[in-house]
């Protein structure tokens, strides 16, 4: 019984590895996904990830996930939405303010924020290599993080500084403070489709699976 057991052990974990083997039929509530007892405000039509620059699984999956799964869910009608959770980090809510600020800028230049030539990108990319490959913790304070994010994306301390208290700036960093109860229930990264259907992370065996039940989600 024990070596049918881990026969058949590696044949599903060789199946699941296979391109398009997830089907939407078999996702299961409670398994795959969850329902949010209160939704995310916004989140129609799109794919919600919580994340914080301090998380070394938000870190990984940025680099092993959402660049193969995001191109592929976007091509489906999806948008991709980052929101970054400022209670994480000790520099939370300036990460927020500069990502929200970034945002704002790619918006308005009509650039994708995934786009490698995106704001959002380059400061993401910059503080998340400096964080996650190179130990950095910003000792002398947040004058220090902020020049991490500047070197990357061309963005003086001066003009952050501006930035950071505008209307535009306050209210969409403002807004990614609702997702705090979200990040509660399983961690991050959090993925939420329609503002309502929690992806369980921990359920995720695929890129094509993990595409597949986002979807599925998002016609639900």
């Amino acid at each position: 019984m024990q070596r049918r057991s881990f026969i058949a052990a590696v044949v599903a974990a060789a199946v699941a590895s296979v391109p398009g083997f997830a089907f939407a039929e078999d996702f299961k509530e409670g398994v795959d996904y969850q329902k949010l007892s209160t939704p995310l405000a916004g989140g129609q039509g799109k794919l919600i990830k919580i994340f914080s620059y301090d998380c070394p699984f938000c870190f990984r999956y940025d680099i092993g996930v959402d660049p193969k799964a995001v191109p592929m869910i976007e091509k489906a009608g999806i948008k991709f939405e980052p929101r970054h959770l400022e209670t994480k980090g000790k520099y939370g809510r300036c990460a927020s303010e500069f990502f929200a600020m970034c945002i704002l800028m790619d918006q308005k230049a009509g650039r994708s924020i995934e786009a490698p030539n995106s704001l959002f990108k380059k400061a993401k990319d910059a503080v998340y290599q400096a964080y996650h490959r190179k130990g950095e913790r910003w000792t002398k304070g947040e004058d220090a993080f902020i020049g991490t994010l500047s070197a990357a994306t061309g963005i003086s301390a001066a003009d952050f500084a501006k930035e950071r208290k505008s209307a535009a700036v306050k209210s969409l960093a403002d807004s990614w403070k609702s997702v705090y109860p979200v990040a509660k229930i399983q961690g991050i990264p959090a993925y939420v489709v329609n503002g309502k259907w929690l992806v369980m992370t921990k359920s995720i065996k695929s890129i094509d699976g993990f595409v597949a039940l986002v979807k599925k989600l998002s016609k639900m």
